[in-house]
């Protein structure tokens, strides 16, 4: 959420930047409101300050046994009581509808970011390592899954309809066996304290991370009991300090959590059908950062080189993309993508995004640190990465490793996750 103290000191700033970042946004009826707001605001306190001083008077008046004066006037101050209880009503009202307008307006974009109306303009920042070069024609993950029997798509749909799957034998090793490489990695190397938290929120948790209301239609929910199921541990991770006011001393915190995650991909619809890329279910481990103003964006790089380290040790050929600004999306000010060279898909495939969201989830969630034990609390910045997800990091994996007879070679470093297993050949 934006301060709102800015939207009105610099409206034309922000109408500029809705139109760098190729969106809309009600400004205008924000403002509108606003200005509603203060002027019921400022009747208000005239109203409670004339009720002050004639209660006072009223005192003066009875002591001089002015009785009728004092009856008169304390009539006038039922009814000075009565408008200001309608003005508080109507307070009430245009604040609410001023905070869900406010709700539906994007972070605003660090002036670094590139300007551009779609991802064709994202750019590409470095590239790691170069793409294998196979004597073979390389084969895409969903056929190699399914020869070595280890991804079982007719399953997945006869349970559960499109968009799932079963992994089977080492196929379920493979991918567990990356979760906790990348786990065992944040917390002991990195510095990251692990997480485990709920995997469905109440909707204020969900509106706190500026999912909602924006990307409601791309949610499972639970009506009855108003779970709200996560699509990324972002969301409880930023609701973990919510409504805290914590102190510098503090920061940065550095969390890390594996997370199943749900997605309704209804924005994806009849896009990436084959394989487990786009999915209703997938797990995922996401980092994410609580730090201060003034060192976010250096924390975001640091971010990135956290979610590159892990792909390096892979041996994984990946490059590091900035996103434009009609590509930033909702909630961040920069963003990082990584993508990784999928030989068999044909394709630099999204296995990380990193943003910097500085203090837009904080004002949503209400969290704030003080530089000094009675200093004015400030929001702080949040920062998330993927860290990473484990089905689309199974992909690369596949398709990179794959060898002429159809087996895969198990990348060295998750080799004793595995039990030493050098080579995957298939799984009855």
């Amino acid at each position: 959420m934006l301060d709102i103290a800015f939207i009105r000191a610099h409206p034309e700033e922000v109408k500029e930047a809705l139109r760098k970042l190729n969106t809309e946004a009600p400004i205008d009826e924000i403002l509108a409101l606003d200005q509603q707001r203060r002027a019921l605001l400022q009747e208000t306190e005239a109203l409670r300050a004339e009720r002050n001083a004639g209660s006072k008077q009223i005192a003066v008046l009875m002591r001089a046994e002015r009785h009728a004066e004092a009856e008169a006037l304390k009539r006038r101050m039922s009814e000075i009581g009565d408008r200001i209880a309608q003005l508080e009503e109507a307070l009430r009202q245009v604040e609410a509808a001023s905070y869900e307008k406010q709700l539906w307006v994007p972070n605003l974009p660090h002036p670094s970011v590139p300007v551009g109306p779609d991802e064709s303009h994202n750019v590409v920042v470095r590239q790691w390592g170069t793409p294998r070069e196979f004597d073979f024609e390389p084969v895409p993950h969903w056929d190699l899954g399914e020869t070595l029997g280890i991804i079982d798509f007719e399953r997945g749909v006869k349970m559960s309809g499109t968009r799932f799957f079963v992994l089977r034998g080492a196929g379920a090793s493979l991918h567990r066996a990356l979760i906790n490489f990348f786990l065992d990695v944040d917390t002991r190397e990195h510095g990251y304290t692990e997480i485990y938290p709920p995997f469905m929120v109440r909707e204020e948790a969900m509106v706190c991370a500026a999912h909602l209301p924006k990307f409601r239609d791309n949610m499972y929910h639970d009506a009855e009991e108003d779970f709200w199921f996560i699509g990324t541990a972002e969301v409880p991770l930023t609701n973990l300090y919510r409504d805290e006011i914590l102190s510098v001393e503090q920061l940065p915190i550095k969390m890390v959590a594996h997370t199943p995650c749900f997605r309704r991909e209804k924005m994806s619809a009849g896009r990436d059908v084959r394989g487990i890329k786009r999915v209703h279910q997938f797990e995922k481990v996401e980092m994410y950062w609580i730090t201060t103003p003034e060192t976010s964006y250096e924390a975001l790089e640091q971010l990135v080189a956290d979610a590159e380290d892990l792909l390096r040790r892979l041996e994984l050929p990946y490059r590091v993309v900035e996103m434009c600004t009609g590509d930033l999306g909702f909630a961040a000010a920069k963003k990082y993508d990584l993508e990784v060279w999928c030989p068999g898909s044909q394709e630099w495939l999204e296995v990380s995004s990193c943003s910097n969201v500085t203090d837009f989830q904080a004002r949503r969630a209400n969290i704030r640190f003080r530089r000094e034990p009675k200093a004015r609390p400030e929001y702080v910045h949040t920062l998330n990465g993927s860290g990473l997800p484990a089905g689309r990091v199974m992909i690369a994996v596949m398709e990179n490793y794959q060898q002429r007879d159809g087996s895969i070679v198990v990348p060295q470093v998750l080799r004793p996750y595995m039990g030493g297993e050098e080579r995957i050949t298939g799984q009855t």
